[in-house]
């Protein structure tokens, strides 16, 4: 017995192969259930008990040494093909261009990440909404020309289903189910019906604030906006509150920033006045709140918002509002080291 898996192991020694599938052809030869190692189990049946443990384990010694030399043989095989010796491989693979985010998305997540550094958290909400959250919640009168078919999209002609006008709905529901302090930006896209043009679209995206707590004041509004702008804008930018109207704050503000072209001096972008106007804002109206179940004579608070396409034509110059939706890759490449 001894002697046959001597034997056995010699002819294992210098089994060769020309490719994987030969080697796979030794395997089963050899290792298989019905293989010549495992068929020496039959023999051993017939071995005297004081020669088992001899032979016992001179067969386990075989099958370790046929399964090391079929795999040496198929990792000299796999291997014999990789010469890299001509190839660097710190290299980026090609044809493969590096991507890069789309600028509104960078410039969306610079305001987000402003805003976090004052404590707001980010809130979302639906983009198909109802007229309460969108309108009537929000302080807005039944014959606002803002409900008009010119400037809403409604679901099926129903008045009661639309596309959200601004995120300010996010703002409403928010209010509905959560006790003050409440501060929250909330940014998403919005849809507005509105001709198509290099100044207009049907569609946008904005980023609103809110904060309501008790004993918030305008000063703390106007605090917000000036860190807000010279972190976004440069630690020299200037801010002004103009008055202005809109249904749910009063009193009501658009904030300007002194031009970042020409530094307030003056010149064809900012139409020689040294400011740019970037968003509106003001202390929420205390209607809103109380149609939210806010008790508006415990909380007050101010809200913000702006337009993430304006923010990004100051900051990058883009003319066309048209460029953000195009997907154009030329206009997109522009911003690969924009983040």
């Amino acid at each position: 017995m001894l002697d046959k898996i001597n034997s056995l192991k010699t002819e294992i020694e210098a089994l060769t192969a020309a490719n994987l599938d030969e080697v796979e052809v030794l395997r089963i030869k050899y290792l298989s259930k019905k293989g010549l190692v495992p068929a020496l189990m039959n023999d051993f049946r017939s071995v005297p008990a004081e020669q088992k443990r001899t032979i016992g384990q001179a067969i386990n010694d075989l099958k370790t040494f046929a399964t090391d030399k079929i795999n040496s043989l198929r990792e000299s095989l796999s291997s014999a093909g990789d010469d890299f010796s001509g190839i660097d491989l710190t290299r980026t693979p090609s044809p493969v261009k590096l991507g890069t985010r789309h600028p509104l998305s960078i410039v969306r997540e610079e305001i987000i990440a402003i805003f976090r550094r004052l404590g707001f958290n980010i809130a979302e909400g639906p983009e198909i909404e109802d007229d309460w959250h969108v309108f009537s919640a929000l302080n807005f009168a039944e014959d606002h020309p803002a409900r008009d078919m010119q400037d809403t999209f409604f679901i099926n002609r129903t008045p009661d289903v639309l596309l959200r006008t601004h995120t300010s709905s996010v703002q409403s529901r928010v209010m509905e189910t959560t006790k003050p302090p409440i501060r929250i930006i909330c940014p998403g896209r919005v849809y507005r019906n509105e001709a198509i043009s290099a100044r207009a679209h049907c569609f946008f995206h904005q980023v609103e604030a809110l904060y309501v707590d008790r004993d918030v004041t305008y000063s703390d509004l106007r605090q917000t906006l000036l860190y807000f702008a010279r972190e976004m804008f440069g630690p020299e930018t200037k801010i002004r509150l103009r008055p202005s109207y809109f249904p749910f704050t009063e009193p009501s503000a658009e904030m300007d920033i002194s031009c970042n072209l020409c530094g307030g001096k003056g010149c064809s972008f900012c139409k020689h006045t040294g400011w740019v106007e970037i968003l509106g804002c003001g202390m929420v109206d205390p209607n809103v709140l109380e149609a939210c179940g806010i008790d508006s004579k415990i909380y007050s608070g101010f809200a913000l918002g702006m337009g993430v396409e304006r923010i990004t034509n100051l900051k990058y110059q883009v003319k066309d509002l048209r460029m953000f939706s195009e997907n154009d890759t030329r206009f997109l490449e522009e911003f690969t080291s924009a983040h």
